[in-house]
């Protein structure tokens, strides 16, 4: 399958499609889909909550490049980090006649007015990396979700942490014991975000640290935003009393980075560092760590992500029962497929570099 058999564009309020290469319309039913897979043309709707998030980025590519491997074509189309564009694109994949959704949602507590639209049609859906809560997942038996579980990458984050005050004992710079450090947050209500921020300080604590607060912010998810916190966090702490820097994403622990930076910090000098910690293991992450302006990171394994949403779609618009076998990965509860984060430290990240 050629390149331009996926569709990858940006979409207005209105919904508006393009329309799929060399497809014809036909019903959204499980039994027109399992007709098509009988015929090995299976087609799946893919909307992503936004197309420049680099995490999601990533896991665009995987599921393209799954998608392509395994014969099925594949449109993705960007919700622009808005629910009621997302609500239209779902709607229209429909008409199309899609076989399987796959959806980013936009906002995880509107995902069941969307598993409502799919319900109707009994239309399979895999939702990915914003897991919808148990109610919704529950209110639908063809509804699956592939993702990580947040709590587990901010105790990696946390451990992180701990492990470089373990070795740098001058990393407590007024060696009172306590690690006073500043809180880069994903967007407000957000499952990562919150369990990422509240795991990461818990897993530091359960280390036999003692922890002090002395900012904490949204930056989106992005980097320009977090920069800008960054240097505001500079201005009103100092940067003799900030002792670490957490982030929920990379994106914006490369914010940070980027205004240490501005300060001299974190560019080689041993007396000049400030650990900045981030969750994705994304190429520009990893690329801070190999330069040293960037402690550590958490690897959100994006391929097995991608990869995993196509395998669930593929198994069940073919009639088959979601389990290891017949998507490669272990199910939890029947409607689960966790994929596990990896902490990525100076001493492996260079595994992940390619």
């Amino acid at each position: 399958m050629k390149k331009n058999k996926f569709l990858v564009g940006a979409l207005m309020m209105t919904g508006a499609l393009g329309v799929f290469a060399g497809c014809g319309s036909r019903g959204g039913s499980t039994d027109s889909g399992q007709d098509a897979a009988k015929d090995g043309d299976i087609m799946v709707g893919s909307a992503i909550y936004k197309f420049d998030d680099t995490f999601m980025t990533g896991v665009r590519t995987a599921m393209s490049a799954e998608a392509e491997s395994q014969g099925i074509t594949l449109e993705l189309v960007d919700s622009q980090n808005k629910q009621p564009t997302q609500n239209e694109q779902v709607d229209t994949f429909i008409t199309k006649g899609v076989n399987a959704l796959a959806i980013n949602a936009v906002d995880r507590t509107a995902a069941g007015p969307i598993i409502e639209k799919a319900k109707a049609k009994d239309l399979p859906i895999v939702f990915l990396n914003r897991e919808p809560e148990a109610a919704d997942m529950e209110s639908y038996d063809k509804v699956w979700y592939v993702g990580a579980k947040a709590e587990q990458s901010g105790t990696l984050s946390g451990e992180i942490i701990t492990d470089y005050f373990d070795e740098h004992k001058e990393a407590d710079k007024n060696g009172d014991g306590v690690i006073q450090y500043v809180m880069l947050q994903g967007e407000p209500g957000h499952q990562d975000a919150t369990l990422r921020t509240e795991y990461s300080i818990k897993a530091i604590e359960d280390k036999g640290y003692k922890t002090e607060k002395l900012a904490a912010d949204t930056a989106m998810w992005d980097k320009a935003k977090a920069t800008d916190l960054m240097k505001s966090f500079i201005t009103g702490q100092g940067l003799d009393k900030i002792e670490a820097v957490i982030a929920n994403n990379d994106d914006m622990a490369l914010g940070a980075v980027e205004a240490l930076k501005a300060e001299g910090y974190n560019k080689g000098d041993a007396s000049k560092y400030i650990p900045v910690v981030g969750v994705d293991a994304t190429a520009p992450a990893l690329e801070a760590m190999k330069d040293g302006s960037l402690l550590g990171t958490v690897l959100n394994d994006a391929e097995n992500q991608g990869k995993g949403t196509i395998n669930v779609a593929k198994a069940v618009v073919e009639g088959k029962e979601i389990n290891e076998e017949n998507v490669g990965y272990p199910v939890t509860d029947g409607k689960y497929i966790w994929i596990d984060y990896v902490k990525v430290t100076v001493d492996n990240y260079q595994d992940y570099m390619n």
